[in-house]
């Protein structure tokens, strides 16, 4: 593996573990929770089994099933958008909710986030069956996996030093046509966003 694909593998590695253990965190505090809140954080909880299923499959420790991807990509779609944002009612902030209050005075980032969430799981549901290689979520294995020998990396910004997040990875439709691997690390990327502006911090508590 090249250096290159070493700082790609490490940057995936470091999305997932946000994202996944982000949400896995909220699960555990759950004591007490009623109403509303506790509402949205059974639909964190669902998040979190869905982006654990997912993980196991695109970093190759289990075995690629496009089903289980596409539905998957169903579950996370199903909490986006305005079904999540419809969960975060004004005055809903009070314990043991963890949202900060950032998430009703920046209510238009926390709406986009909400909806990028929808956009890139509408994505992997509908790159689930492209191919990437050996383990199709997998860009790490054979050299890059998602990235060698993939006509639509060729020549692409986020292959020529315009950075992993950037080029065809920023077009909803291009996303559609990659590996999953490349929807599923925008899904990462949103998740870990959110939680950095929006969900409490452990020592905050």
């Amino acid at each position: 593996m090249n250096r290159k694909n070493i700082y790609i593998s490490a940057m995936v590695t470091s999305l997932l573990a946000a994202s996944v253990m982000g949400a896995s965190t909220m699960v555990f505090a759950h004591g007490g929770a009623k109403g509303i809140v506790k509402e949205r954080m059974d639909m964190m909880k669902s998040l979190a089994d869905s982006m654990k299923e997912l993980k196991g499959m695109m970093q190759n420790k289990a075995t690629y099933d496009a089903n289980k991807v596409r539905e998957a990509a169903k579950v996370i779609k199903s909490h986006a958008s305005d079904k999540m944002t419809k969960l975060f009612p004004k005055g809903s902030g009070h314990k043991p909710s963890e949202a900060l209050p950032a998430v009703w005075s920046d209510w238009d980032k926390f709406k986009d986030l909400a909806d990028k969430l929808s956009t890139y799981a509408g994505t992997l549901e509908a790159a689930a069956d492209n191919a990437s290689g050996p383990g199709q979520g997998s860009m790490m294995k054979d050299g890059g996996g998602m990235m060698k020998g993939n006509p639509m990396m060729q020549g692409n910004p986020m292959m020529q030093g315009g950075g992993m997040m950037g080029g065809a990875m920023q077009d909803p439709e291009a996303l559609k046509s990659m590996p999953p691997m490349a929807s599923f690390m925008k899904i990462s990327q949103t998740c870990s966003s959110c939680h950095t502006d929006f969900r409490l911090k452990k020592k905050e508590k």
